[in-house]
């Protein structure tokens, strides 16, 4: 097949345009590689030049570097060695720049002075390190030793002059001041100013890192042990004050009637009013020192090192808690004395003191945890005394009940109650305020195997047990005493008046209930033997020597209107007279009688008129219509009526 002319010449054009395209194209490239072989061979020139000025530049610069480096160490060689120069040149001028400082001490500037110090303290160090031998040396120790004396005295100047006894007022607050004496926690008690304690405490730190422990702690304890010793005293001077004023004001004692007793003795006056305040006065001290030594103790922790302050707050504690001790030991003296001379009104001290000790030993344990076992034990120590000495007085007491002698200038002679009835019963109410001290007491004197474990149970039936032992020796003594009374009517009286009285005193101050724990017919017992004596009065030779003239026995038979026998005359006479004579003699005797319960009174009076009257009214009435004498009005002396009124005059001395 053939191809058309026309169409190979334009394929021919075609190719021939393609291939000049590419001549074109190949010619472009050979002339870009020319001038990028220009381009290289002129940046590898730049770059041989810059290569060879470098190292032309560190052949100058490195040996120039290292001249300079060398000269920068000398410098500072020169600086460190100026600088050590100054530094040594310092300790030699040491005592001259801190002189004026040391010699005005530390009360001014604690903070500077303390800086002083310590830069004399580096000085003693470097010229030990360095030149031991030098006189510098000496220098600044001397001065060191100084300033270390100046602390220390600026230490005991400040606890001086700033340890201040205590306000009574404030020591009061403190430990709530009533009769409970109740600690009161919210009430602080600072001993020194927050500024000074900062200071004690900045130079106590001081002297123990410099080994002054000894020395500083003794000045502390020493001088704090004073302020507390003060401070208690200043408290007892409180009450001694008290006691001045309670003298002056104090009415005179006068002589008591025994009335029945009230369920509180009244307050007594005089000399129980000072023995009084005096053990108030010692069971504040014994709460006053156990809130003090508590504020101390707290105090010392901040001031004394941890290992050192058991040791100085016993030693502190020491003088105060002797002088309580010794305190103590006397009113146990006393209450034996008075046990020697059967006063136990003096004992009774014991029983209000005995009572605070054990209800402040939980506090005054806790307080003197830690210190030695002799400060520990004084306390304890104390207790155990007054608990026999009380025991002791309470067993000598029911003994001296029993054997009270019956004398008869000793008797009352209007037949009231005894002063062995009203001193018994006074005591005895007295008891009830401190039962369960007295039960431990008589505890106490109990096998060591039971009161090792008695109850408060156990104990009140020991009480219980013991009043009415004392009840028992008080009555068989007095059973023995009325016998003294010749007049048996008068002694039954006696009998009647300290019965009736004990069974008031039971009841009003609630003995009667404790004593019902181990005897529940007491009450019944009493009023038994108050009766029997009412009776034994009633049936007593006395009346009958009155009733017995209008006994209707030899009266002779006779009919109204009959005339008499003389001798039947005289008898009748003789009834009358015997009757009115023996009826004014008793009144005039019983009038002066005394009867003080104003019940039991109106009761034997009406009992003795109901029997009198009614014997005379009989009697009257049997001789209304007998002509017996011409004289009627010497024998008929009183109507019914005015017998009764005579004896409603009986235990009354004012009519």
């Amino acid at each position: 097949m053939m191809i058309p002319t026309e169409d190979a010449s334009a394929r021919k054009q075609e190719i021939e345009e393609k291939l000049k395209q590419e001549q074109e194209t190949l010619s472009f490239i050979r002339e870009s590689l020319e001038k990028s072989d220009q381009l290289t061979k002129g940046m590898v020139s730049i770059l041989s030049s810059f290569e060879s000025r470098l190292m032309q530049l560190e052949n100058s610069i490195i040996p120039v570097h290292k001249q300079t480096e060398n000269l920068q160490l000398l410098q500072e060689n020169v600086d460190n060695t100026l600088s050590c120069m100054d530094h040594v040149i310092s300790y030699y001028h040491v005592a001259k720049d801190t002189d004026k400082i040391i010699r005005e001490g530390p009360a001014a500037h604690l903070e500077e002075y303390l800086a002083c110090i310590a830069k004399i303290q580096k000085a003693v160090e470097y010229f030990q390190d360095n030149n031991p031998d030098s006189p510098e040396l000496n220098t600044v120790k001397a001065r060191f030793e100084k300033g270390k004396e100046l602390l220390e005295a600026e230490f005991r100047s400040l606890l001086v002059r700033y340890s201040k006894p205590v306000p009574p007022v404030l020591i009061l607050d403190a430990i709530g001041g009533d009769e409970d004496m109740e600690m009161q926690e919210d009430v602080m008690l600072k001993h020194l100013p927050e500024a000074v304690l900062k200071n004690i405490i900045r130079i106590s730190g001081w002297l123990l890192e410099n080994g002054c422990n000894q020395d500083f702690m003794n000045v502390y304890f020493q001088i704090r042990s004073s302020q507390l010793d003060r401070s208690i005293k200043g408290l007892k001077e409180h009450f001694r004050k008290n006691i001045a004023s309670s003298a002056i004001h104090s009415p005179a004692v006068q002589t008591k009637r025994k009335e029945m007793p009230t369920k509180k003795p009244p307050k007594r006056p005089g000399k129980d009013d000072v023995l009084d305040i005096e053990v108030d006065s010692y069971m504040h001290c014994i709460s006053a020192f156990v809130k003090l030594a508590q504020s101390e103790h707290a105090l010392l922790t901040q001031i004394i090192p941890e290992h050192h302050q058991k040791k100085t707050f016993d030693s502190l504690i020491q003088q105060a808690l002797d002088n309580l001790k010794l305190e103590g030991d006397n009113i146990v003296s006393a209450a034996q004395r008075g046990i020697m001379r059967h006063d136990y009104s003096s004992v009774l001290t014991v029983f209000p003191i005995l009572r605070h000790l054990k209800q402040t030993k939980p506090d005054f344990d806790s307080t003197l945890k830690g210190t030695a076992a002799s400060t520990k034990n004084k306390l304890p120590a104390l207790i155990t005394s007054l608990e026999s000495t009380g025991a002791k007085a309470l067993e000598e007491f029911a003994d001296s009940i029993k054997n009270d002698p019956d004398k008869e200038y000793n008797m009352p002679k209007d037949g009231t109650v005894h002063e062995l009835t009203s001193n018994a019963s006074l005591f005895l109410q007295q008891l009830m305020d401190f039962q369960e001290t007295a039960g431990a007491m008589l505890a106490s004197r109990e096998s060591s195997a039971s009161a090792s474990s008695y109850s408060s149970e156990f104990s009140r039936r020991l009480l219980s047990t013991y009043i009415y032992k004392v009840l028992g020796n008080l009555q068989l003594n007095l059973s023995n005493k009325a016998k003294v009374y010749e007049d048996p009517a008068l002694g039954a009286i006696f009998l009647h008046n300290n019965y009736n009285y004990i069974l008031k005193s039971l009841e009003k101050s609630e003995l009667i209930q404790l004593v019902a724990v181990t005897h529940e017919k007491v009450e019944e017992s009493y009023r038994e033997l108050i009766e029997q004596e009412i009776q034994n009065y009633q049936e007593s030779h006395s009346w009958k020597k009155v009733t017995v003239h209008l006994a209707e026995r030899n009266i002779p038979a006779f009919q109204p209107g009959t005339k008499l026998k003389d001798k039947e005359r005289q008898i009748i006479k003789d009834k009358f007279k015997g009757f009115n004579e023996g009826l004014e003699e008793l009144c005039k005797i019983q009038q002066g009688w005394a009867v003080p319960d104003k019940e039991q009174r109106d009761a034997i009076r009406q009992a003795q008129k109901r029997e009198v009257s009614e014997a005379y009214r009989a009697f009257l009435q049997r001789c209304a219509n007998i002509s017996f004498t011409k004289y009627p009005e010497k024998y008929l002396r009183y109507s019914a009526e005015q017998v009764e009124e005579m004896i409603d005059k009986l235990f009354d001395t004012s009519a």
